[in-house]
């Protein structure tokens, strides 16, 4: 059990990751209310978390049922989450360090265009594929761990991510082209002839 005196310890460790993790489900203009309503919910919760499972699983589970909550809410709507989704893009790729050469500037802002392009496409993954994908991909957790914040079996998991990832696959090879620039570093150019407005069908 984890006393109520654990939770100012627990906010410093985990407020910025549930942040940017609720960010790249709701976005950004939503993901202020969503993170102090999953910490709302941590502070309520938190005596009575046995220790069954980790405590980063637990609160990843009250992240995303309450992020997903609030995808299904009538006013929630595609156009807000997709512009909120592409100001968290550039104030955390722009905060990721300075870089000093023309190369290296170059090279991260091929970095951030890509980042940018692929993330997009996340964005318009199905919810239950888009979130077990940034699970995966962003946060670093493992299947079973996946498993137990989503509560779904393992199999269900590992058929979400394959799915996932081949339905991103083929959105990119019709939205971007991908090739190696002077510099040899990879680099990409939007195809205009897809509307990458519209949402990833399997």
């Amino acid at each position: 059990m984890i006393s109520k005196v654990d939770f100012a310890r627990i906010y410093d460790e985990f407020y910025k990751r549930v942040t940017q993790y609720v960010t790249r489900i709701v976005g950004q203009n939503d993901s202020e209310d969503v993170t102090q309503e999953v910490f709302d919910k941590i502070s309520r919760g938190i005596v009575n978390f046995r220790g069954e499972s980790n405590l980063s699983t637990w609160i990843y589970r009250i992240a995303t049922n309450t992020a997903l909550d609030k995808l299904r809410t009538p006013a929630f709507t595609h156009f807000s989450r997709r512009s909120g989704l592409m100001e968290d893009i550039n104030v955390e790729d722009d905060n990721e360090g300075a870089f000093h050469s023309e190369g290296l500037a170059e090279q991260n802002l091929i970095r951030r265009e890509m980042s940018v392009c692929v993330r997009e496409y996340i964005d318009n993954l199905p919810p239950d594929y888009r979130t077990a994908l940034t699970l995966s991909e962003m946060e670093g957790f493992k299947n079973q761990e996946i498993a137990d914040i989503l509560e779904i079996s393992l199999d269900t998991v590992k058929i979400r991510l394959h799915r996932a990832r081949a339905m991103l696959k083929r959105a990119l090879d019709e939205g971007c082209s991908f090739y190696h620039n002077d510099q040899g570093s990879l680099a990409c150019d939007r195809k205009t002839v897809v509307n990458r407005n519209l949402r990833i069908r399997a």
